[in-house]
């Protein structure tokens, strides 16, 4: 979350006018994440997020989006809310964005998970994934294997800006995973961005998953290469097996994995680092004039992608079997 798009008095309170929310008490902006535009609303009604959507995200996605949030609403996930206008739609246009306000969610994110907190979010995606396997909208992750080469393009020239040889790491290892990227894995509705910022907790609890933007139809096994870089490392990068295990069985206790997906982890783990690797090194590279936010570090991602290329089977990353 950040904010890039600046919002007037009189336009919020027409916007929100077509809500049945009340009047605007206060709008605050969240400087956090690096995608939208997003700001504490206080209404009469109460507290709502308002996002507005930048340039990255699609236009004709957001029906996916929020149908999705929606969908798994009904079944359980505990996940914002699109609040529909008297209209009926819950996509609008605001500072010539396409915008929307969603439900708040209770708790607060924590900078330094511990092996507990891991296998919540462990159970909680695989509750996810089991909630969305009957959603029938379906979009492709245009952030798998095969939507890194232009990401690989827009850095390859200016790379070693960061640190010398960055370039020609990500170009071997994009090579080597397009050789051998697993194919015909379970898949269905996958978060595909779920960091710690985007997992809230309450009184010791998870209490709700936020951010869906990044949602999209690919593997499970995928999703959880995902968690694994993300909950799983410490700050000095090192991999703590203890929470990878915890992260593992908590999904497990949800949904088991199959062989072929337990085969595939190491790999496809190498490709959810470098797939951040590459989107932190375009923004670093690229750093929007305005936001209130600092580019992530893309050199947290090139010990991460070091680590996993060492790695040989899922039992490395803590999988007990």
């Amino acid at each position: 979350m950040a904010v890039y798009t600046e919002v007037t008095d009189e336009e919020l309170a027409a916007f929100v006018a077509a809500y049945d929310i009340g009047g605007v008490l206060s709008l605050k902006g969240i400087a956090e994440g690096v995608e939208n535009s997003n700001y504490l609303l206080h209404t009469d009604a109460g507290y709502f997020i308002l996002t507005l959507y930048e340039k990255r995200v699609e236009e004709a996605d957001l029906p996916f989006f929020l149908g999705l949030m929606e969908h798994l609403s009904a079944r359980g996930i505990t996940c914002p809310l699109p609040v529909k206008n008297r209209a009926g739609a819950a996509l609008g246009r605001l500072a010539g964005r396409p915008a929307v306000i969603v439900t708040f969610l209770e708790g607060m994110w924590v900078r330094r998970p511990d092996a507990r907190q891991c296998g919540m979010v462990g159970e909680a995606l695989g509750r996810l994934h089991v909630a969305g396997s009957d959603f029938a909208g379906r979009r492709a992750n245009a952030l798998s294997v095969q939507g890194w080469p232009p990401l690989l393009h827009a850095v390859e020239g200016r790379a070693d800006e960061i640190t010398a040889g960055l370039g020609e790491l990500v170009a071997q290892e994009l090579a080597h995973l397009e050789r051998v990227w697993p194919r015909g894995l379970p898949e269905g509705v996958i978060h595909a961005d779920l960091f710690p910022d985007n997992v809230f907790f309450l009184s010791g609890q998870l209490s709700g998953l936020i951010d869906f933007y990044f949602a999209c139809t690919d593997a499970f096994a995928y999703d959880l290469a995902i968690c694994l870089n993300a909950w799983c490392f410490e700050a000095d990068a090192s991999f703590n097996i203890t929470k990878g295990m915890a992260l593992l069985d908590g999904y497990e206790r949800v949904r088991v994995l199959r062989d072929e997906e337990v085969a595939a982890l190491p790999t496809l783990a190498r490709g959810a680092a470098l797939r951040f690797l590459l989107t932190r090194t375009v923004d670093w590279l690229n750093r929007a004039p305005g936001a209130l936010v600092k580019p992530k570090d893309p050199m947290e991602y090139v010990k991460k992608l070091r680590f996993h290329q060492r790695v040989e089977q899922a039992r490395d990353y803590g999988l007990n079997r």
